[in-house]
């Protein structure tokens, strides 16, 4: 009898550790979704930023390959500056866990 409920038990811990395993996969693919939508996000801020600066510093024709460049190089800014924030995130990590 204590043989067959402690199988029990020990069966509804392993489908209580599958559906744990199924959902941290969830949760990992929806960060990476998120980080993606954070990148877009930030990359339409940062056009819509310089072309904003465009237009006020030039009521008259605006030269588009130069904000091209200007959009380029802000895109580039920032992508540095995200990459900055997520080693330190690792490196947080990594000196909490030892």
């Amino acid at each position: 009898q204590n043989e067959k409920e402690l199988q029990d038990v020990v069966k509804q811990q392993e489908e209580k550790m599958l559906q744990l395993i199924d959902k941290s996969g969830e949760v990992t693919r929806l960060k990476g979704e998120i980080s993606q939508l954070k990148r877009s996000l930030q990359r339409a801020e940062t056009e819509a930023k310089v072309l904003w600066e465009e237009m006020r510093g030039q009521e008259h024709k605006v030269d588009a390959a130069y904000v091209q460049e200007r959009v380029l190089l802000r895109q580039e800014v920032d992508k540095l500056r995200l990459l900055l924030l997520e080693k330190e995130d690792e490196n947080l990590l990594l000196s909490n866990k030892y």
